[in-house]
């Protein structure tokens, strides 16, 4: 069954490695899919990014990754955001 997601994106460091600190440093995109790995997959190939380390998956589709794309590193935390999606 597909699910609506929110991903929050943080973003961390630029490429040199130091910190961002700007308001606009979150944004929020929305995906539908069936599953938390599904959604980082669609992520992953749409935003050119590159998962860091392991993916951590909590109970009741929820998830947080790091990864690096080109303008820095973010955080990403995975929520879902309606029972089903809007399809």
């Amino acid at each position: 069954m597909m699910m609506r997601f929110t991903i929050e994106e943080r973003h961390l460091t630029d490429m040199e490695g130091k910190p961002v600190s700007r308001e606009d440093a979150v944004s929020f995109h929305v995906f539908d899919a069936d599953s938390v790995d599904d959604v980082m997959s669609s992520y992953v190939v749409q935003r050119a990014a590159e998962v860091i380390g392991d993916v951590l998956k909590f109970p009741g589709f929820q998830a947080v990754a790091t990864v690096r794309k080109p303008g820095g590193v973010f955080t990403l935390q995975i929520t879902p955001s309606s029972q089903s999606s809007l399809r």
